[in-house]
């Protein structure tokens, strides 16, 4: 069955599911690369800026030529969201901006030890319509996945999701729907697919990027705005907590940890659209 989701890939459009790409690319045999989910609501990008500034520093950090630049994507995304019929209000997408190193020479994961060269990378988009979330969820801690706080990986938003679905799956067989991380130093850091927020004695607190956490677009909105302040949440969540799951497509409170009951905020869905307005 032929997906709804469009996609584009050096220089065609179609379904995702018919666009092809070579086997060969690091991003298939590796998970060698980066993305960026970005919000499309009433025909626009939300945060773009934002989301861009972000790739480009993922980049730089592996050793990655530069993604492409706004000026080039600006009219390719325009395009995308007229052609997936979300350029009216009240229309919702997620679109991903995928980046991998490509094809190189020979097998393994030896990198060529000359500069990064952009034309061996590869770009691709996908775009396909998407509500923001904000609908409460019952969470388990993983036990059996860490975040690695002192890894460059853990500063990226990369392909490699791998630990992040196997933590899902876990907490999924114990009859939660979404997983909390702990980092390698036993401290929550986030969970599966967002950022941690915790409003504990009156005020809203999140783990510091020490901490392992993925430096969320929406995270750092929060920030800014002093709305929220870094500080170690500890290894478990208190019944008095309130905590919220925050990322570009939603925010979800959640009324349950490893099976103790929690209050859900009320201040899910205010919180995040005051973030993207702001």
């Amino acid at each position: 069955m032929t997906s709804t989701i469009l996609g584009w890939h050096h220089g065609e459009w179609g379904s995702a599911d018919a666009l092809g790409m070579p086997l060969t690319d690091r991003s298939l045999q590796l998970a060698d690369g980066l993305f960026e989910t970005v919000l499309i609501r009433d025909g626009e990008a939300e945060l773009l800026s934002e989301h861009l500034q972000r790739w480009q520093r993922g980049a730089a950090l592996l050793g990655m030529a530069a993604p492409p630049a706004r000026s080039w994507l600006e009219q390719l995304i325009g395009e995308a969201i007229s052609r997936a019929g979300l350029n009216t209000t009240g229309t919702a997408g997620a679109m991903r901006l995928n980046w991998s190193r490509g094809s190189t020479a020979g097998r393994g994961i030896g990198l060529p030890t000359a500069d990064p060269d952009p034309t061996q990378h590869r770009f691709w988009l996908t775009l396909q319509p998407h509500q923001p979330n904000f609908q409460p969820a019952q969470a388990w801690i993983s036990v059996q996945e860490q975040r690695n706080a002192n890894s460059v990986l853990s500063q990226c938003k990369t392909l490699a999701y791998g630990q992040s679905i196997q933590a899902r799956r876990e907490a999924q067989a114990l009859g939660s729907e979404l997983a909390l991380l702990r980092n390698t130093s036993g401290d929550l850091c986030c969970s599966d697919s967002a950022n941690l927020l915790v409003k504990r004695q009156g005020a809203w607190i999140t783990p510091p990027l020490s901490s392992g956490c993925l430096p969320g677009v929406m995270r750092a909105k929060a920030l800014q705005q002093g709305l929220v302040t870094e500080t170690c949440i500890g290894p478990e969540l208190g019944a008095d907590d309130q905590t919220l799951l925050i990322n570009s497509l939603g925010c979800r409170s959640l009324n349950a940890v490893n099976g103790m009951k929690l209050h859900p905020s009320e201040e899910a869905k205010q919180l995040w659209q005051l973030l993207l307005l702001g």
